[in-house]
């Protein structure tokens, strides 16, 4: 590996370098546009428009608007009330066509209940929300009958409509085709390198790399502008499948990297990776679940929000939280174990090291984004239908984009084979080269040289002394 040639000051320059590919993305995120475009409908009520639907029409719609949410606010006059009331709405969502014809969507209309929740100023409520544009424009036609029966004097009812930024749409596309050709290229890169060795002479790391580098370029997504050409839900289906795909691997990296790291020789399926694979495939089958079950129901009804199975929600929540305590706990177990047992075997020692701090640096900044995109309540009502809203600018897609690309180049070019190393494999009969050239469970474990019979491993000592006597 690489990693074994590498002074103090290459790897502070790997860091550095690291830094700066991630700030240069951040800069330009900062830059650029705002990834949710509103346009607010206002309208003033009198006692008769109360029970009256409300006729609404979105703004022109193209491909590059992706997703349509319609949200709702309402104002009474007393702003220091404190009120929580079940509300029926009833939806009609309707596609205008180039002939001026308005076909429904869906071939019928919806009646939800929605909490009302006032505490000085009322919560926003998701009216409806459209996965794809199958039209330029829509008209949305609301009413809440339960509206008149409330104790308080209503001002207003606020309407606005939101979609994803055209300009941010084009900014995605490009990042998204500029990380797809680098990963493209790493991979192929790092490929390359190992082509003169051997399948079982490559370390666990690199053997890992070698997977995460293709689930990285489907992270990335190669078919994301499927979604601009095509008026389906299976583009966006496939891009949520590829990211939890390649999330889920890379936690199963780490286990496996910490366990592997100080286990002997083969590496049982049983007993070795069962474990993490059940682990981190719950974690897996709940993202994705939750995921298809939204978008599913979405699909039959705009409406459709997590809030309407609130019980079975709340189980899938709690379950996800129990699966993912039990992964941190496992994977704290792992690092603190390996760290005591091999903190003085050289190598892999700083095998340890290096991973333990990029990984922490990389998730003290992923924190930290998701801090600041969903707040302190990450977990709460935003879990899964509202996530989308909450971007404020392209910095915060940017970043993590960024963040997890440039992670895996750092690995990538850490754990790539040295220019010597086809060299020193060649020596690694010589003992002055063991600690070189030695595969990781031979420097901790012992050799095959150590482990020979006696009389075989005698007779080798005197051939080596003869050669060594004749030089």
């Amino acid at each position: 590996m690489r990693l074994y040639t590498l002074s103090k000051r290459h790897f502070v320059l790997v860091f550095v370098v690291f830094f700066v590919c991630f700030g240069l993305t951040v800069f330009i995120g900062i830059a650029g546009p705002n990834v949710i475009e509103s346009s607010v409908a206002r309208t003033d009520l009198n006692n008769s428009l109360k029970l009256k639907p409300f006729n609404l029409s979105s703004p022109p719609l193209s491909t590059y608007n992706q997703q349509l949410w319609l949200t709702c606010v309402v104002e009474l006059d007393q702003h220091d009330v404190s009120l929580k009331k079940n509300v029926t709405m009833a939806v009609k969502v309707l596609g205008v066509v180039k002939d001026g014809s308005t076909p429904y969507v869906n071939n019928q209309g919806h009646n939800r209940t929605r909490l009302l929740s006032c505490a000085q100023k009322c919560s926003e409520i998701i009216v409806a929300h459209l996965g794809y544009l199958n039209y330029t424009q829509y008209n949305i036609f609301v009413s809440f009958e339960d509206l008149k029966k409330l104790t308080y004097t209503i001002q207003n009812i606020t309407f606005t409509w939101k979609t994803y930024n055209p300009t941010f749409s084009q900014v995605e596309i490009w990042f998204r085709f500029v990380f797809v050709v680098l990963t493209f290229m790493v991979t192929c890169l790092f490929a390359h390198s190992l082509r003169k060795f051997s399948m079982r002479d490559w370390g666990i790391e690199q053997k890992w790399m070698s997977i995460l580098l293709p689930l990285l370029l489907l992270y990335n997504d190669p078919f994301f502008p499927l979604s601009f050409l095509v008026n389906s839900w299976f583009p966006g289906m496939l891009d949520d499948l590829f990211q939890s795909l390649f999330l889920c691997a890379l936690l199963l990296f780490w286990l496996c990297v910490y366990h592997g790291i100080r286990v002997q020789g083969e590496r049982k399926c049983l007993t070795f990776y069962l474990p993490k694979f059940f682990i981190v495939g719950l974690l897996w089958l709940a993202s994705v679940t939750l995921g298809i079950w939204q978008t599913v129901n979405e699909v039959h009804d705009p409406t459709y929000q997590y809030r309407v199975d609130t019980g079975n929600f709340q189980g899938m929540k709690i379950f996800f939280l129990v699966v993912a305590t039990t992964y941190v706990l496992y994977l704290l177990f792992l690092i603190v174990r390996a760290c005591s047992e091999l903190h003085n075997m050289p190598y892999v020692d700083l095998r340890l090291k290096f991973l333990t701090a990029l990984t922490f640096v990389v998730l003290v900044i992923s924190i930290v984004i998701l801090y600041l995109r969903f707040g302190a309540q990450v977990l709460q009502d935003n879990f899964v239908a509202e996530l989308s809203t909450h971007y404020q600018n392209s910095a915060e897609f940017l970043s993590f984009y960024g963040l997890l690309n440039f992670y895996l180049y750092t690995l990538a070019f850490v754990y790539s084979p040295s220019k010597n190393a086809l060299y020193e494999s060649q020596l690694k009969d010589n003992p002055a080269f063991s600690m070189l050239n030695d595969s990781d469970d031979d420097v901790i474990y012992g050799s095959d040289y150590e482990e020979m019979p006696l009389q075989n491993g005698q007779a080798i000592r005197a051939k080596y002394k003869e050669e060594s006597d004749s030089d």
